[in-house]
């Protein structure tokens, strides 16, 4: 029995026949959101990794040309829902230039700030930019002179661990009245998102929405005690119309975006769906069952960041996807991964909600965050998504799982939720 705490991308043809692609490593493609001030989705960061690289790897020649390469074969709009896409790049591929096969609509280069900026990278750059390239100077920090790159990026990207309040001011003083964005990295909590939207950054990396401040000591309102109540009835097997579709039609925006889903691309349904029943009988219980957890997760989560319910998409389909290689079920997997989330939809710790769903003790214990079998991959995906890649081959080893399948698994569920989340 394997105990848990809290994705290799295909072959695809090779940027380069020398490319890590070749290596019999295990690599890892992720994404990071980053938010603006709204807790509006502006963009993602895409991160690669070997496994050999350790928990600081990722910023060399391979790392660059793994993301490029799974760029060109999957496409930048697709990993990242047409969203910028923040790549970092090493010194090669802003010379070469090897980034020039990235859309420059899209595509924002990182230049980490301990590359050296000779003459040959400064002109590089200067080229990038007249290209239509937006350039962000990465992990910040102040050297005995100013960065030659200052002057020309968009973006300057700051670590809160690295760079200081006194730093931070000085950087703060040094842009203004430029048109230079204040981007806030390793933003995992409520409190350094405070301090840095005080402090004037504009856009923020971390996981902060998926940790709110909880309100304390209150119920779960009427509306979404209703939402809860058909989360129960949506895992009684078989369905029983005559309560869930009462539940259904009480609230028009849930009608409205259930028949919006049963209608999109998703499901590729080609004759008009009218009723809540008719929809079921037309998908079938096990893809309505996902269509109607999509629809009241959507509804729970409004006022909150969307990114969220991005999140509880990818999560489930790749718990879902992940399931048969751990001998878990699929369908208690998907179940597992969507609601992993509903603490940052509601505000409302897991403990006061696991106790309103009727699921078996493994589940339960699941999202509590107990280290019980059912919990493997979900623990997975959460390493991978805070970039605790240490944590996450661990998970690896203690379950027996297959490191590449997983990555691929992931990558999978990346594309699959670009179409989903179309219909929410």
């Amino acid at each position: 029995m394997c105990e848990t705490g809290q994705p290799g991308a295909p072959q695809a043809a090779s940027f380069e026949n020398n490319s890590v692609q070749a290596a019999a490593e295990v690599r890892y493609l992720a994404r990071q959101p980053i938010l603006d001030t709204h807790s509006h989705l502006h963009g993602y960061e895409l991160l690669f990794q070997l496994k050999s690289d350790g928990p600081a790897g990722g910023h060399g020649i391979h790392a660059t040309r793994a993301i490029l390469d799974d760029a060109l074969f999957y496409g930048l709009d697709k990993l990242t829902n047409g969203l910028p896409a923040f790549v970092t790049c090493s010194a090669e591929s802003l010379t070469e230039p090897l980034v020039s096969v990235l859309p420059p609509d899209s595509a924002i280069l990182e230049i980490p700030e301990q590359l050296e900026t000779s003459p040959k990278m400064i002109g590089a750059c200067r080229k990038l930019k007249e290209m239509g390239y937006r350039l962000a100077l990465e992990d910040f920090s102040w050297g005995p002179m100013p960065h030659m790159l200052l002057p020309i990026v968009d973006y300057v990207k700051v670590d809160f661990d690295i760079l200081d309040r006194p730093g931070r001011d000085r950087l703060r003083k040094a842009i203004e009245g430029t048109s230079v964005a204040l981007l806030a990295e390793k933003i995992n909590t409520q409190e350094s998102y405070q301090i840095a939207l005080a402090e004037g950054f504009s856009y923020f990396q971390g996981f902060y929405f998926c940790f709110p401040e909880f309100i304390q000591k209150t119920k779960v309102s009427s509306n979404k005690f209703l939402h809860v109540e058909l989360l129960k009835q949506l895992r009684s097997d078989p369905l029983d119309l005559k309560k869930i579709a009462p539940l259904v039609k009480r609230d028009t925006a849930l009608v409205y975006r259930l028949l919006k889903l049963v209608n999109s691309p998703l499901c590729a349904i080609r004759q008009e769906i009218l009723s809540i029943e008719s929809a079921i009988l037309t998908l079938g219980e096990a893809i309505f069952r996902k269509m109607a957890m999509l629809a009241v997760l959507s509804e729970l989560n409004t006022g909150q960041p969307t990114e969220i319910l991005h999140m509880a998409l990818v999560r489930a389909r790749f718990c879902e996807l992940a399931a048969a290689s751990g001998s878990l079920d699929s369908e208690e997997q998907y179940m597992l991964g969507m609601l992993s989330l509903l603490p940052a939809m509601l505000r409302q710790p897991m403990e006061e909600l696991a106790v309103e769903l009727p699921l078996r003790p493994g589940i339960k214990k699941a999202l509590l965050g107990e280290p019980v079998p059912e919990r493997s991959l979900l623990s997975w995906i959460e390493a991978h998504e805070r970039n605790e890649m240490s944590q996450a081959y661990q998970v690896v080893d203690s379950c027996g799982l297959n490191a590449q399948k997983l990555e691929q698994f992931y990558v999978d569920a990346l594309l699959w939720e670009a179409v989903a989340a179309k219909g929410t």
